[in-house]
């Protein structure tokens, strides 16, 4: 991650070749990478908007799991679309 002022600039590729069979996989092993990460001293883990893509959910349940497992790593979301994920009251 790199920091210039109050911005921070990141990457995220998608993995064609990926191993992942299923979605209980995909949170394991996105839960194990975050862990992974704050044990190799990486001070960020940021979730993508989770629509029209294969085997995977809404990023909240997966960042409150994740915030579970690690202690330092700061968590949170790209962008996320207000147009499908709204709260009703």
């Amino acid at each position: 991650m790199k920091n210039v002022g109050f911005l921070s600039f990141g990457w995220w590729s998608r993995s064609p070749g990926s191993k992942v069979r299923s979605a209980s996989e995909l949170m394991h092993d996105t839960i194990a990478l975050a862990e992974a990460a704050e044990d190799a001293g990486i001070d960020g883990a940021w979730l993508r908007i989770h629509h029209f893509e294969q085997n995977t959910s809404s990023p909240f349940p997966l960042l409150a799991a994740m915030g579970a497992r690690t202690s330092r790593v700061e968590l949170g979301t790209g962008v996320i679309n207000m147009r499908y994920d709204y709260v009703t009251t």
